[in-house]
């Protein structure tokens, strides 16, 4: 593939890397994508690439530990956890856990080397997704003054040696050579110079990795958590200063789209994996910005470009599309968190537990089709999945017996600090009655369960209003008091938890939680159209109360919503109707509605948008849809008249054939995403149904 390094102007000004070549067959959703890659905490990633297949992981701390898969570095799905819950050496600390994490194969043979506490170990696996072996503590060697570390790396050089990359503190870094056995052999390579007191001209000089490119060792590392990539180089590998070479900044810190970039300051990268057509890229963390830092460290692809005398430099995360590698995507969805109807043996890796967790806290096999999950001694437990959208509809439906106010069962939005929540949970109140309570810290509000003790429940997020609901059926939905702003969770980082925010299940007190499903995303719920996965052409404008338009579409832009669930034997729901509330004030255009690619994927609809006179009058239309079943990536393509601006789009939404849209129009309390000012409103428009699935 040939690469054609050209900046030109689109609509708002952004750049775009133009590349030419592409193969004919391959989907228009798959020849770009938008960052990030890997939506929630992804933290100290590293890169690996094993066959045709491509690795991540990296620091997970008090969460359990995530393998991720690709085989076109834009769609990932987590295959292992390889450090188990139940490891007794795991802790149960924010900010604790397993810090680093790289998965290579070496020895024929899967590793995995991370830390713990300060100390390195590894763990093993005849394949990625296990089973992994327990953790091997590896032996500090003594030609070292100092402990291997954290947030280490490993590098396999072209002679099959190789070698921990080694961080520990701020003036100590090194490169320790293994055995087969995955223990240091004695030689090491002490880089004592690179950041020494006391002015530790490098700050941290941590999360170092090495790679190796025409000859040359290059030797990467970030400053510290705030930013700051450098890279270094020497034709061999030694601890000798003056054979290496400084070249400064790693990413293009000059581009000029940098100051509004929603990722800036990027840092802890991934080493450099070159694809078989020569180019080469790296995967790498990056915070947002302001009132979304609380989403972790996200994780970000960036190609990467030498210039001719060797110095790599990778392109700066701004706010464009970008040119994807040429790779097919093997069927893998967008990395978001999917649908689970717990009919498994084993929990989905997706799922994370909160610290040390003994095995027999959860089952999925003592009651087929549901999964148990036990309280920890005095402390609740937890499994959840990345919260990494700023859009999504949390279903569950759940069987619990409060015995009394300390047992409390359902959903959770956990800060990274696990020191602020959101939950929406089963229990009973102080008076003994069994109730559904919503809560946000110490605000709540409560109502009778008058249900039993099986009951569905549902959180929709839209940005940072969080509504709550509850249902005896999964269809007739009651709203549960007002919706919180939840914002302090949102924009909440520290560097002592180093943690993302979490959603999922959990459980406190004394009984067991049984859950039978789970649904990331409902196409029955409204869908934000501000807020694709993936997208391209489009942005997002300022509309009103909290909510943006998904604008600037033209002729073949499309935007992607992932992890749609449609319904199947478990969850007994198919869609008939599509609802998309648009605006136009030029002639308007078609929306063709794909599932899992566009052209090479299944259109199902395409909805007609007709001109409404003016930008701000929004009408809902709608079309038929074919056919669906199960869970799909859902992308968009907007279809119309040449370098004319189409329409704008608020909602997307899917409607049974049961579902009345007189019924439908409930605005939920307090919600102020849901409002549009009346004027605005044309006869026709329907906010969507709330009061009903």
């Amino acid at each position: 593939m040939k690469l054609i390094n050209q900046k030109i102007l689109k609509n708002i000004g952004y750049i775009l890397l133009i590349v030419t070549n592409y193969l004919t067959a391959q989907s228009p959703s798959f020849k770009t994508y938008t960052n990030p890659v890997i939506p929630g905490d992804h933290p100290d990633a590293t890169l690996t690439r094993i066959g045709n297949f491509y690795y991540t992981t990296g620091s997970s701390f008090n969460i359990t530990p995530v393998i991720y898969r690709s085989t076109d570095l834009v769609h990932w799905e987590a295959v292992a956890q390889p450090v188990k819950a139940s490891w007794p050496e795991y802790g149960d600390t924010p900010g604790g856990g397993c810090w680093g994490g790289q998965v290579v194969y070496h020895h024929n043979k899967y590793w995995h080397f991370f830390s713990r506490a300060n100390t390195m170990y590894y763990t093993t696996a005849d394949k990625p997704e296990g089973v992994w072996s327990n953790p091997v503590k590896i032996k500090n060697p003594v030609q070292l003054s100092y402990g291997l570390g954290y947030d280490n790396s490993i590098f396999i050089d072209d002679d099959g040696k190789w070698y921990l990359v080694v961080k520990n503190g701020r003036p100590n870094n090194g490169i320790v050579e293994l055995d087969e056995n995955g223990q240091p052999t004695g030689v090491v390579y002490d880089l004592k110079w690179l950041n020494p007191p006391p002015s530790h001209d490098y700050s941290w000089a941590e999360g170092p990795v090495m790679w190796k490119y025409k000859g040359y060792y290059y030797y990467s590392f970030a400053r510290d958590l705030s930013g700051g990539q450098k890279v270094m180089r020497s034709k061999i590998i030694t601890d000798d200063k003056s054979h290496w070479e400084m070249l400064g900044d790693f990413f293009n810190i000059h581009d000029p789209l940098k100051p509004g970039s929603r990722f800036t300051e990027p840092n802890h990268s991934s080493a450099v994996v070159m694809l078989d057509d020569s180019t080469h890229w790296v995967i790498h963390p990056l915070y947002a910005k302001g009132e979304w830092k609380g989403q972790g460290r996200q994780g970000l692809l960036n190609q990467v470009f030498y210039d001719i005398n060797g110095k790599p430099t990778g392109i700066y995360p701004v706010n464009t599309h970008f040119i994807a590698p040429e790779l097919p995507s093997n069927g893998i969805p967008w990395m978001v968190p999917k649908s689970d109807f717990f009919n498994t043996e084993r929990l989905n890796p997706e799922w994370s537990f909160l610290g040390y967790t003994p095995d027999d806290r959860c089952s999925l096999t003592d009651r087929p089709g549901w999964l148990r999950l036990s309280p920890k001694m005095n402390k609740m437990n937890t499994v959840t999945k990345n919260d990494g959208e700023h859009n999504y509809s949390l279903i569950i439906n759940m069987e619990f017996d409060a015995i009394s106010a300390r047992d409390e069962a359902g959903l959770i939005i956990l800060r990274g600090d696990e020191k602020m929540s959101v939950k929406l949970a089963s229990t009973r109140n102080e008076n003994g009655q069994k109730i559904i309570r919503f809560s946000f810290d110490t605000r709540k509000y409560e109502t009778i369960n008058n249900i039993g003790n099986t009951v569905w429940l549902k959180i929709i997020r839209i940005n940072h209003a969080v509504n709550g609901f509850y249902s005896s059926n999964g269809v007739d939905w009651i709203q549960i008091g007002e919706s919180f702003n939840i914002s302090e969770i949102d924009s909440y980082s520290d560097f002592v938890s180093f943690t993302g925010t979490r959603q999922g299940l959990f459980v406190e007190g004394s009984n067991n939680a049984f859950y039978n499903l789970y649904i990331y995303r409902d196409a029955y719920s409204p869908i934000l159209a501000e807020c694709p996965a993936n997208q391209y052409g489009t942005s997002s404008t300022f509309f009103s109360n909290d909510i943006n338009l998904l604008d600037s579409i033209h002729n073949n832009d499309w935007a992607l919503y992932a992890g749609v669930e449609f319904g199947n034997n478990e969850y007994l729901k198919s869609p008939k109707v599509i609802e998309i509330t648009a605006s136009s004030a030029n002639t308007g255009g078609i929306v063709e509605v794909w599932l899992d690619s566009i052209n090479t994927g299944t259109k199902i609809a395409e909805c007609i948008i007709s001109g409404t006179g003016n930008w701000k009058n929004f009408k809902t239309f709608t079309a038929k849809v074919a056919p669906v079943e199960g869970r799909h990536d859902l992308y968009l393509k907007f279809k119309g008249k040449e370098k004319e601006l189409l329409y704008k789009l608020t909602w997307i939404k899917f409607l049974t054939l049961s579902d009345n849209k007189k019924n439908l129009h409930t605005n939920i309390t307090g919600a102020l995403p849901f409002h549009v000012p009346e004027n605005n409103i044309n006869s026709n428009y329907s906010l969507g149904a709330l009061g009903k699935s």
